[in-house]
């Protein structure tokens, strides 16, 4: 009897035998992947240390999978839930960029931590990485929205610390920590946040819009928070209208019109932003450029904040500069004045007041070289000195620097009369025009000038019913 084999057939059979070895395989392979990720599971939500190592001893790669996904629940999430600090803390120490991710959810371990009001762990968080005070999540809410919406004052105030940045991150709302606070009727919350505004000179973040164009002002007012508004009202632009042409003051008088009567009771100062008038962004950039603002292109600096980083960084350093050889002009100049070619007179001549007489105090020198010495240098101090006060006015301690400044230039005009020395009568009309009467003035110009022009541009920004960010302050290139 004979057998008839068919190759063929027996070489298909061999390769679905193999095929299916390497199913087998597959799957034998992927079981214990689901298996591992279980145990790693199951040590987050038990908090076990001693065993999360001995998973990793397995995989030591089985942290860095979680990378190559875009949106997972990884063992960091599930012990922020769970509030196993000390198991989150190794994880971060181990894979810090696990922080960072979002779950299908959209929300980082830290806004789950939050959740579940695991307060230690928050705080352990922000201690190893205070940008996670900042980390966008679900409707780009971030820690500090969250904490603004359920009244946590004593934990805001950590995040505020901890990230400053953070109070001007905007939700898809465009609301910021202070929106937030106020439409929730968070009072605590508020006073926190404006106190720190006020205290880090950044009131003008009250001015911002969400996305219907209400401030915080309107905001108030729809809730009829009259609390809120009568600390406002120091502060904001009274007058700012939102998307629908409303000012505060009109939604106030559609829904409480007694409570009106706070915006009567404003003290004077804020004559202006209740009854001062208002224009728009288009409006201001319609008019012509403020002579600050002309001075700040002459020396290479930037108004608006639309300028990119670089430009920004550019403009520091111009400022920078020119101030330092400002400084040096000044200073020199001011040395020479006191230790002039040749010294001073140390007593007085027998007859002070003939020509060729002195008195103690004047410069030896003859007057016609003394007259060109004084000249020259005074205008070489006083174009100095106009220079720093231009870029000094508005920055931090500005009135004091001023004023201190002011003062060297008066004294440094008088020194100069004091110290001319006796001039024969054809030159006593041209002593007469700079000392006694040119000097003084220019004094005078280059003190107020910069002053009443900044008061100005100050004023005209004022009037713009649109955020303060897109103005550039002198403190923010300092």
């Amino acid at each position: 009897m004979s057998i008839v084999v068919d190759v063929e057939e027996v070489n298909r059979l061999s390769d679905l035998i193999a095929q299916d070895g390497n199913v087998s395989e597959s799957l034998s392979t992927m079981t214990q992947d689901e298996n591992i990720y279980e145990r790693l599971k199951k040590a987050a939500q038990d908090g076990d240390i001693e065993r999360l190592y001995e998973l990793i001893a397995e995989d030591p790669n089985i942290l860095g999978h979680f990378d190559e996904v875009p949106f997972c629940e990884t063992p960091l999430h599930i012990a922020a839930e769970k509030g196993q600090t000390h198991f989150a803390m190794e994880l971060m120490t181990l894979k810090p960029s696990l922080a960072l991710k979002l779950n299908t959810s959209g929300f980082s371990p830290m806004h789950l931590a939050l959740q579940n009001n695991h307060t230690r762990m928050v705080r352990r968080f922000i201690a190893i990485d205070s940008s996670l005070v900042s980390i966008k999540g679900r409707g780009r809410i971030t820690p500090l929205h969250h904490v603004a919406r359920i009244g946590d004052a004593e934990l805001l105030s950590e995040f505020l610390f901890a990230c400053p940045s953070s109070v001007e991150d905007l939700t898809i709302k465009c609301e910021m920590a202070v929106h937030v606070a106020v439409k929730n009727h968070q009072i605590e919350v508020f006073k926190v946040l404006l106190g720190w505004l006020k205290r880090e000179n950044r009131e003008e973040i009250l001015d911002w819009k969400d996305e219907d164009g209400n401030t915080v002002f309107h905001i108030a007012a729809l809730n009829n928070q009259t609390e809120v508004m009568k600390l406002l009202r120091g502060t904001v632009k009274l007058r700012a209208k939102n998307l629908d042409g409303q000012t505060a003051r009109d939604i106030l008088s559609t829904l409480s019109p007694a409570a009106t009567s706070l915006f009567q009771r404003a003290d004077p100062r804020l004559f202006f932003r209740l009854f001062g008038s208002t224009t728009t962004l288009a409006g201001y950039l319609h008019k012509k450029p403020s002579y600050i603002e002309k001075w700040n292109n002459l020396f290479g600096l930037t108004n608006l904040m639309s300028n990119t980083r670089h430009r920004s960084l550019n403009s520091n350093d111009s400022r920078t500069v020119i101030l330092v050889v400002a400084i040096l002009i000044v200073t020199t100049t001011y040395q020479a004045s006191l230790n002039p070619p040749g010294g001073f007179w140390q007593e007085d001549s027998s007859n002070p007041k003939d020509d060729d007489g002195h008195y103690a105090g004047q410069i030896i020198m003859r007057s016609r070289n003394a007259l060109y010495f004084l000249v020259l240098n005074g205008i070489a101090f006083f174009l100095s000195l106009s220079v720093i006060m231009i870029l000094t006015v508005g920055l931090p301690m500005w009135k004091v620097l001023y004023l201190s400044t002011a003062a060297l230039g008066f004294a440094i005009s008088a020194s100069f009369y004091v110290s001319l020395p006796n001039t024969p009568s054809s030159l006593q009309t041209i002593v007469k025009l700079v000392f006694v009467s040119g000097y003084p003035v220019i004094t005078a110009v280059v003190v107020c000038a910069p002053l009443t022009e900044f008061l100005r541009n100050t004023l005209r920004r004022a009037q713009v019913d649109f955020p303060a960010r897109y103005f550039t302050s002198p403190h923010e290139l300092s």
